[in-house]
């Protein structure tokens, strides 16, 4: 098992595509912020930098990094199919169960990174823009570790969410429609309708573990009462299992031509 995952890890090393979606996540990111903070204040985006849910809504916004990471997640485990190297991949590792797993490990541990790049530029900009106007920082450092811990977990397990999903649908354009579809449009719908249900839902949940309001980006509903850290945690590695397991006896049994 650890073989198979130190190979998926070196085809992810071996190719442009994470360094690519890295970029994108930071540069999606940066903008987001940029714009929240020089619009902050009364009649702006979010409330003033001043206050702990205005620089909460700048630093929580991270959202954008964790939609890529479960992207991210889908490609390294659809783009066997779509760049026709499955077979090679199950003869050097007949055991598909074992590639799978291997896969959605090596997805999660990859992604934490898109949690760590989306959480170095928000609170970057987040302080820049508050110390620079002369404010004082609303709230201590040990709250924006939590909101890191939030965004670095949350990350990696959306990436292996993704990953069982491309193994589980194999076309990877349809599993990355589905990744957006979910993301900016069922749970947001979800969260107009019941927001008890919503926070149960992948990407909001993993939005509450960094901090995320209804003035971040994504927003997140209005009043939402998010589930504890650790519960949040038990939910998104309960859907990664529950999608892989599904992949696992019934996709990974079919033909891969």
């Amino acid at each position: 098992m650890i073989t198979a995952i130190k190979t998926e890890l070196l085809k992810i090393r071996t190719t442009r595509l994470l360094v690519g979606m890295l970029a994108a996540a930071a540069a999606w990111t940066a903008m987001v912020c940029i714009v929240e903070s020089s619009r902050s204040g009364p009649g702006g985006l979010v409330p003033a930098l001043t206050t702990e849910a205005g620089l909460r809504a700048v630093i929580s916004s991270t959202g954008f990094a964790t939609i890529l990471a479960a992207v991210f997640g889908v490609t390294i485990s659809s783009g066997e199919f779509r760049h026709n190297t499955a077979t090679d991949t199950y003869i050097d590792e007949p055991n598909r169960f074992r590639v799978l797993a291997a896969k959605v490990i090596a997805a999660a541990l990859v992604g934490l990174s898109f949690g760590l790049v989306g959480i170095a530029i928000t609170t970057s900009v987040g302080l820049s823009f508050t110390i620079g106007n002369g404010y004082s920082v609303p709230f201590g450092a040990d709250v924006i570790a939590r909101y890191a811990a939030g965004a670095v977990i949350g990350a990696g397990l959306l990436a292996a969410v993704g990953a069982g999903l491309g193994s589980l649908i194999r076309s990877q354009l349809a599993a990355i429609i589905a990744i957006f579809a979910m993301a900016f449009g069922i749970e947001q719908i979800v969260g107009g309708v019941s927001r008890s249900v919503a926070v149960y839902m992948p990407f909001v949940s993993a939005s509450t573990m960094a901090g995320g309001s209804s003035y971040s980006m994504p927003p997140l509903p209005v009043g939402l009462n998010p589930l504890p850290f650790a519960g949040v945690a038990a939910l998104l590695v309960a859907i990664a299992w529950l999608i892989s397991a599904v992949a696992a006896h019934t996709t990974t049994q079919r033909d891969i031509t």
